[in-house]
């Protein structure tokens, strides 16, 4: 079982005993503590948007989450099956004071967590994020007196709101998209985007739309990651019949990963690279060139495309909130992380995976060519992604602080973990948010030689470890 508070949210795997596993406790525990913080931050305004992706586990806890809120006098306005992103947009669409998304994100069947939201449909920060878990340690919450409870109601409309507002992008082009007659075929292993990505896909005049793990049942049928191993299913789709395109999104909506004409991974990191691609090209000239922003272990190749255009790249530590707070810090015109997450503010200030299709779609349908012939135009760079399972015994920070150490004559950047900068390379470390992990990201312009970077620092990390026992 496992219990994670970060500000990536409350995070856990369902059952077993309170404080080790997201328990029904701990939902309310947390959900009370988040909706006493935004009672005490918006004394007048007392409504609260919730939705959830489609694992097992989301109708329990929305239905204690619902109670929760409307036990401390919180109106709440349930989306039920929903996405991340759509939830954000329905916070401020709602005016709401906050929001909680009801998803683990990538993480397996097991985990469920309550993502947090503010009044402006973003994550909390990390100060207001500490403010929640202290009220929740403190257990010093007044609950509302039965005159005084909260209100409930329902809103399916918010999903097609959502492509009414991506379809109303002036850089979002349905007739250029619809005249290419796209065939595509959708991976939504088995949650929220099954509903979401058709509907989008439809609107936009694709011709032919393939539902491959597309009910919104839960039930997995692969590990829900959109990582090249994780999507067999549609590769081999894809090999078999004719398609121009292949789309895969997590089971919160807010990843995509896209799948080239020939069966081959267009790249998860590339994902934003060819969107900001075609977003800074297509910039007004009044504007000026377009800033960027990606996080420490995203590839360089975005980057390179952002000089291209005379913008300027800048990385900032890992997390969504982290990537947000430096894009309105910098004026940018897209960013997000190499996860597949694409932040266009345009829109709203958090990862979504349906403004990235739509974008995408726009940029292959007026490139006029193959999505494999698309990726060919951009740098080619190899991320390397491997982890190292933690134990409660292992000090990470001491661990890192050594690795930190022996490679202190390279530059090194110690703003979220430690990144380790060499001729063309870099290896990037840090505790995982939402893991029990250590992640050691590399890249390089041969996977050999990311592989080859990867599995030294792997292996200096086992050497610290086995000299501390």
């Amino acid at each position: 079982m496992a219990l994670i508070k970060s500000i990536s949210g409350i995070r856990g795997t369902i059952g077993g005993r309170s404080g080790d596993g997201l328990t029904p406790l701990d939902v309310v525990k947390f959900t009370a503590a988040y909706g006493y913080w935004v009672r005490q931050r918006h004394p007048e305004n007392r409504t609260v948007v919730i939705g959830r992706d489609g694992r097992l586990s989301g109708e329990m806890v929305s239905k204690l989450v619902s109670a929760t809120l409307q036990g401390l006098g919180l109106n709440v306005v349930d989306l039920g099956l929903s996405t991340t992103p759509t939830v954000e947009l329905a916070v401020t669409g709602e005016k709401a004071a906050g929001g909680i998304i009801l998803t683990a994100s990538h993480n397996p069947i097991q985990w469920n967590a309550l993502k947090l939201l503010n009044e402006d449909g973003e994550f909390i920060s990390e100060k207001d994020g500490a403010e929640v878990l202290a009220i929740a340690e403190s257990e010093a919450i007044d609950f509302a007196e039965v005159r005084k409870l909260g209100s409930y109601r329902t809103d399916d409309t918010w999903l097609q709101k959502h492509i009414d507002a991506i379809l109303a992008l002036p850089l979002v082009d349905r007739e250029v998209i619809a005249a290419r007659k796209f065939r595509i075929v959708v991976d939504a292993v088995n949650s929220t985007g099954g509903i979401v990505v058709p509907m989008l896909l439809e609107a936009l005049g694709v011709e032919t739309v393939q539902k491959l793990h597309c009910e919104p049942t839960g039930q997995f049928a692969h590990n829900p990651e959109p990582l090249p191993e994780n999507l067999r299913d549609i590769i081999h789709e894809i090999e078999k019949n004719e398609y121009d395109l292949g789309i895969v999104v997590d089971p919160d909506v807010d990843r995509l990963a896209l799948i080239c004409e020939d069966g081959s991974p267009f790249g998860e990191e590339y994902t934003l690279v060819a969107v900001a691609d075609y977003v800074l090209k297509n910039r007004p000239a009044e504007s000026g060139p377009g800033n960027t922003v990606s996080n420490l272990s995203s590839t360089v190749a975005l980057r390179d495309v952002t000089q291209k255009y005379g913008g300027k790249h800048s990385a900032s530590a890992v997390g969504e909130v982290n990537v947000v707070a430096l894009m309105k810090e910098v004026g940018a015109a897209i960013g997000g992380e190499g996860n597949g997450g694409i932040i266009y503010p345009d829109l709203h200030l958090g990862r979504d995976a349906l403004v990235g299709i739509a974008l995408f779609l726009t940029h292959l349908a007026k490139f006029g060519k193959s999505a494999s012939i698309l990726r060919r135009t951009y740098p080619n760079y190899y991320i390397s992604k491997n982890k190292i399972e933690l134990t409660p015994t292992i000090d990470v920070d001491a661990v890192l602080e050594q690795i930190k150490t022996k490679y202190a004559k390279n530059p090194i950047n110690t703003i979220d973990g430690v990144k380790i900068e060499f001729d063309k390379e870099w290896v990037h470390l840090r505790k995982s948010n939402t893991e029990p992990i250590i992640r050691i990201y590399s890249e390089s312009d041969t996977l050999s030689t990311a592989d080859y970077l990867a599995n030294k620092i792997i292996s200096d990390i086992k050497e610290v470890i086995s000299a501390k026992r």
